[in-house]
């Protein structure tokens, strides 16, 4: 029943009606009219009304037959009391107001437009009760009615005491209102009788009915085998007088007892809350399958004519009505009615006929006057004349305020959704009182008493399941929907139905997003803003102030203390705003605010566990345990060695879950508990076991975040747990429950991987493992009613070696991995594939490193002159093929950064195969050995292989850099090995000398000595070694060399510069004074193994003269050598108990102590051979000046020098400061021919 909709503007009634006049509709269909609307001005006060027919089962209309002057209607006409299409299906029963409405006709409409319910519409109820309730002040008569709240909408009823206490006389069931009905109402109750009057009017207003269809002798159309059938059920139920009442309501048998009666999708992924709608009959689509034929007939069927949206001011009402309506000619919509001519029309009967029009929307009344039954004549009265009538004024605006005062009364104090109210006011009193019913009935031994406990309860449910089936509902309606659910919860018996439980808590816990841990703040902001849905219900209870007046209980005897409210006089309601609340008319459901990830889940765990153990104590079982199935094997408390730790037992279980994993694709069933696929449950509890699995791994996400590993562990173990549950359970399983598993593996490989990298906090890890809730322990129990959970124990075990855990966090992403290669889940996901690898090269290199550790530590372990071993070597294989396997693993992803890293540590595992080699054999006889040639050229070659696949420095120029001074490091061992144990057993001396000459210059290719980083230092170190290191190579060819005076020249030339360069290089470094020292001194003993070559005493000064300049430029070293003596000199001092927080590597004292005893030995040499040269060449020449000075200034420093050694107790910084204060004055004084100023 679609709602209709509602287009164009307020028009006068007359057009409005001509425009949308009723179609023929069967019954079900609904109507889709023009806007069938009035605004009415009546004497000066506007009153808006507008109806909008959202369904009918009305035929087409047709004339109303004008009956002839003294007709008698006492004289029953030919068709009188038979089947009547244009009277409505049901024809003897419609007999305009006489009819008395059912006692729970409002449900039947609530059901049929559950869209309106809760949400746009203020009140649902039967257009008699409506009347009879804006009747209040002008009548005596009694009035009472049963109010029901759902959301924002009130469902009115009536309660017709009479009837009831009746049945309560011969069932016994509401014996508790009888008492107290007569304790406080009426002690001498007793059934009223209808008079012989009321039979009278009825009998004649039925005749007068059936002659105005016939008599244009239209031809009756013959009704559908449908409606024969309604009629007659109709027929049978009402022939009887009124609708009899059902006794307390109980479940249908079909719902609570068969499993079979469901017939759910096939998607058990979707939510289809109630398992279509608690127990879907295929036979109808639309929203009130609960109920069968039986329960149709007490009443819950909408079987009103035509059920119309009445918007009357600003109170919205969907009413049921039954009114015939004739039209045609000239008079396109009329209601008829007969009037007794000896009778005035009263206020009552104006305010009837005029409600009637307005809610039907029929523009005229054409009424019959009679005498004692004999027809007298006809007059038409237009709809907004009927309040100005004679003797029937009645003020619209008066009505509109009643209605607003009544509606406001209602709404502030039924507040309670799912009690019943009993709106009660006694015949001939002025006071109207409301009573909770359902206070008063817990009170007695059964609170399931109350007959209206189940409609409400599955209204409740149905409205909140619409809300929830909208998609594009906003999240702001969840607190609404929650509330609706904890009223159902909380008016149903768990035992006579654990279906709609099971389904609403499954509903309540769909309410919590879970599928965004990380955006915890965005998703809930629009349940916390301060919306119209989201105040406190304590507010909303609070009696208005005392002007009102209204609410509260005074002291006066007259007052009924158990009444919840009452309205002292009736008048008040026709007080404008009387009872105008200080709230606006909306439920109390705010939505909880849930700031914390592991409260929210606690929650939707909480909820999920409820409809476990509903859908657990609905299955028909013998004994808690289920019954031991012949086929599978009963698990028992040891664990075989293979199942434990190490990789090996790994392998087993990893197999047999795969294999498990590939059966499942084919649908294996398996439940221990003897659920039937396809029941109610099957499909709940799979529901329920997924949002328990997703929950728990929000929680272990949560607990990963916070550094709390062990929790993690536990979380993501009852995660696996349910859904290994769910795998036993599934008989298809979906692609997306395959991801679920997919990342919680991922995540359970993450938490194993922390767990071996944070192990120093291993205890307390395992405190939070083993530490469980007894909300989970009741989980696991309803779990291990399906399956043994333990089909991801391999994955979930809190190891404490830290082999097992790297192994079981790296088959925990295989496993992820694998799963997505079962269906096309890898395309489908391609950010969690890539993560999936990229974790799984990650782990990959950190066994690797693990067994690369392992091996190193074994080889530092070794004697030096043993072998390696085989242990060694074992390792080396392990390390080198998860380096393999995680380099795949990037390259697959194009992750170059990553795969170059990995290459690195290759290299560096080849470099530790290497040194094992080196380690092999006799220290004194020691070569390099051709196997360390072999792994470091393999190390070299994943060094490059690295740098190719960075490509360029932009990529990463931290790894980059990283890279290239491995590469560098590399080339400098194996030359400086070369050079160190050359292998002249295999190689001839020019040919080691040109491979460490090729393996330096490439270490210093990748050397950057330029480039600005915390590295350059070290590089700067590292270049000017290997330019000391080559200069010494070529100066020891030079020396050792004879021969070829053209290769001498060269390594001359070489030597050199190799010295120049290392000079300078070590002279930028504050902390290398010694290597500065060191370069310098042989640098000087190059000059003087030259001057041993020459002849002539020219060359001889020239040479010694450069030898006294470089002796000169060795002054920075001294400086930097008296700077680290006078700190540790100063430095006890001032601060004895700390160190110095910067200070170099401190000065390694004896062999300064050394190299200055050289230093001095060889100034004194070039000055003792300076001066020799100079006074020989004096006596042969004529005098020189500058020779002269230069000769006078070596022989003071040289005598100076000679006292200085001499004197054996000088300290270190003393002999230093002498030879700072030495070198100046060379330099000042000149060294040799020409002086040189550093």
């Amino acid at each position: 029943m679609a709602d209709s909709k509602e287009a164009g503007a307020e028009a006068p009634p007359a057009g409005a009606a001509a425009r949308g006049g009723l179609s023929l509709l069967s019954q079900g269909e609904s109507e889709e009219p023009s806007a069938q609307g009035s605004a009415l001005f009546l004497g000066g006060n506007e009153v808006k009304s507008r109806a909008v027919v959202k369904y009918s089962s009305a035929p087409p209309r047709t004339a109303f037959a004008r009956l002839e002057e003294k007709t008698d209607l006492k004289l029953p006409p030919a068709n009188w009391l038979r089947e009547s299409a244009k009277l409505g299906p049901a024809g003897t029963t419609i007999l305009g107001n006489s009819r008395k409405s059912k006692p729970f006709s409002s449900f039947g409409m609530a059901y049929d437009f559950i869209d309106s319910v809760g949400n746009d519409v203020d009140v649902v109820s039967d257009s008699e009760n409506i009347k009879k309730l804006l009747k209040i002040p002008y009548s005596k008569s009694h009035v009472s009615m049963a109010v029901h709240r759902i959301g924002r909408t009130l469902l009115l009823d009536e309660l017709d005491i009479q009837e009831l206490f009746m049945r309560s006389s011969q069932t016994g069931d509401w014996t508790w209102l009888k008492e107290f009905y007569q304790r406080l109402i009426d002690q001498k109750w007793q059934r009223k009788k209808k008079s012989k009057e009321h039979w009278y009017q009825k009998a004649i207003l039925s005749k007068f009915l059936y002659y105005s269809i016939n008599g244009d002798g239209a031809a009756q159309p013959v009704p559908s085998a449908t409606e024969q059938q309604e009629s007659s059920s109709s027929d049978q139920t009402n022939d009887s007088d009124e609708a009899s009442w059902p006794a307390p309501f109980e479940m249908p048998s079909s719902v609570s007892e068969d499993p079979s009666a469901s017939s759910q999708g096939s998607e058990p992924l979707e939510p289809s809350y109630i398992v279509g709608h608690v127990a879907s009959a295929p036979k109808e689509q639309n929203l009130t399958p609960l109920f069968n034929d039986g329960e149709n007939s007490q009443g819950l069927k909408n079987d009103f004519v035509r059920n119309i949206l009445w918007t009357f001011e600003d109170i919205h009402m969907l009413v049921g009505s039954n009114m015939p309506i004739f039209g045609g000619g000239r008079y396109p919509a009329v209601s008829l009615r007969l009037r007794d001519n000896n009778k005035p029309i009263n206020v009552l009967t104006g305010i009837d006929y005029w409600l009637d029009n307005l809610i039907c929307n029929v523009p005229e009344l054409v009424m019959c006057f009679h005498v004692n039954g004999i027809v007298q004549k006809y007059e038409m009265i237009k709809t907004e004349e009927i309040p100005n009538l004679e003797n029937s004024n009645f003020s619209t605006k008066v009505i509109k305020d009643i209605a607003q005062n009544i509606l406001s009364f209602l709404k502030s104090n039924c507040t309670k959704e799912g009690h019943t109210y009993w709106l009660f006011k006694a015949s001939g009193s002025d006071i109207v009182k409301l009573y909770d019913l359902t206070t008063l009935c817990e009170e007695t031994e059964d609170k399931y008493q109350n007959p209206f406990t189940m409609p409400v309860a599955i209204l409740l449910y149905k409205v909140a399941c619409n809300m929830m089936m909208k998609k594009n509902q906003n999240k702001k309606h969840y607190g609404t929907v929650r509330t609706l659910l904890l009223n159902c919860v909380k008016l149903l018996d768990k035992s006579r139905h654990p279906q709609i439980i099971a389904s609403a808590n499954y509903m309540l816990s769909e309410l919590f997003q879970l599928d965004e841990p990380k955006k915890e703040e965005s998703s809930e902001s629009p349940l916390n803003e301060n919306s119209d849905e989201s105040y406190s219900e304590e507010e909303e209870e609070m009696p208005d102030s005392d002007e009102n007046g209204s609410y509260s209980t005074s002291s006066d005897p007259s007052d009924d203390s158990k009444a919840v409210a009452i309205i002292k006089s009736v008048g008040e309601l026709s007080v404008p705003e009387k009872y105008k609340s200080i709230h606006q008319i909306r439920p109390s459901c705010a939505f909880p605010v849930c700031h914390d990830t592991e409260e929210r889940c606690r929650l939707v765990l909480s909820y999920v566990l409820e409809g476990l153990k509903s859908v657990d104590s609905s299955i028909k079982k013998e004994s808690d345990l289920p019954a031991a199935d012949p086929n599978t094997p009963i698990p028992l408390k040891y664990e075989d060695e293979s199942t434990r730790g190490g990789p090996e037992g790994l392998e087993k279980q990893m197999a047999l879950f795969l294999d498990k994993m590939g059966s499942l694709q084919k649908g294996n069933y398996s439940s221990q508990s003897g659920m039937i696929p396809g029941s109610w449950q099957h499909k709940m509890k799979l529901q329920l076991i997924l949002k328990s699995s997703k929950a728990y791994y929000v929680l272990s996400d949560a607990a990963m975040s916070l550094q709390k590993y062990g929790r993690a562990l536990r979380y993501i173990k009852l995660a696996l747990q349910s859904h290994d549950t769910y795998c036993c359970l599934c008989t298809n399983m979906l692609s997306e429950v395959l991801l679920f598993l997919s990342q919680y593996l991922t995540l359970c490989g993450d938490i194993q991987l922390m767990l071996a990298q944070n192990a120093s906090n291993r205890a307390a890890h395992l405190e939070e493992f083993n530490y469980q809730t007894k909300e989970d322990q009741e989980i696991l129990h309803s779990l291990h009613r399906e399956s043994s959970c333990q089909g991801f124990a391999w994955a979930t075990d809190l190891s404490t070696d830290l082999e097992s855990q790297l192994s079981v966090s790296c088959k925990c992403y295989e496993a992820a991995n694998e799963i997505l290669q079962f269906s096309d889940l890898k395309s489908q996901n391609p950010e969690h594939y890539v993560q999936v690898l990229k974790r799984m090269g990650n782990v990959r290199n950190e066994i690797g490193v693990f067994y690369m550790n392992q091996a190193a530590a074994l080889q530092s372990e070794r004697l030096v002159n043993k072998t390696v071993s085989t242990a060694e070597q074992q390792l080396w294989k392990k390390s080198f093929s998860c380096f393999e396997k995680g380099i795949h693993n990037f390259e697959s992803i194009d992750d170059a950064t990553n795969a170059a890293l990995l290459l690195c540590n290759t290299g560096r595992l080849m470099r530790i195969c290497a040194q094992a080699h080196c380690g092999a054999g006799d220290e004194f006889k020691r070569e390099f050995s051709p196997e360390e040639g072999l792994y470091y050229n393999k190390a070299v070659d994943y060094y490059l292989k690295a740098l190719r696949s960075l490509g360029t420095r932009d990529i990463h120029p931290a790894v980059w850099d990283s890279v290239n001074w491995e590469l560098s490091t590399t080339y400098f061992t194996m030359a400086t090995l070369q050079q160190d144990y050359a292998p002249l057993s295999r190689k001839a001396q020019e040919q080691i000398e040109k491979e460490v000459s090729e393996a330096m210059m490439k270490s210093l290719k990748y050397c950057d000595v330029d480039l600005a980083s915390a590295r350059q230092p070290l590089c700067q170190y590292r270049a000017a070694t290997i330019h000391h290191r080559l200069a010494s190579m070529y100066h020891s060819c030079l020396r050792n060399q004879v021969g070829d005076e053209q290769l001498r020249k060269q390594h001359r030339v070489l030597a050199d510069l190799h010295y120049s360069k290392a000079g300078k290089l070590f002279q930028l470094l504050k902390d290398a004074p010694c290597e500065l020292l060191r370069v310098q001194l042989e640098r000087v003993a190059f000059a003087e193994f030259q001057m041993t070559s020459q002849n002539s005493n020219v060359g001889k000064l020239k040479t010694l003269s450069g030898a006294l300049d470089i002796m000169v430029r060795t002054k920075h070293a001294f400086q930097l050598i008296r700077k680290e003596l006078v700190e540790e000199f100063e430095q006890p001092k001032s601060e004895e108990t700390l160190p110095a927080a910067d200070s170099s590597p401190s000065l390694n004292r004896e062999e300064v102590t050394k190299l200055l005893s050289i230093f001095e030995s060889r100034l004194s040499f070039l000055l003792l051979q300076s001066i020799k040269l100079l006074s020989s060449t004096r006596k042969k020449t004529s005098s020189n000046l500058d020779e002269d000075v230069v000769l006078k200034t070596n022989k003071q420093i040289y005598s100076q020098l000679l006292r200085a050694t001499a004197n054996k107790n000088a300290s270190l910084l003393e002999r230093v400061d002498l030879l700072i204060h030495l070198l100046d004055q060379l330099a000042r004084g000149g060294g040799g021919s020409s002086a040189v100023v550093q």
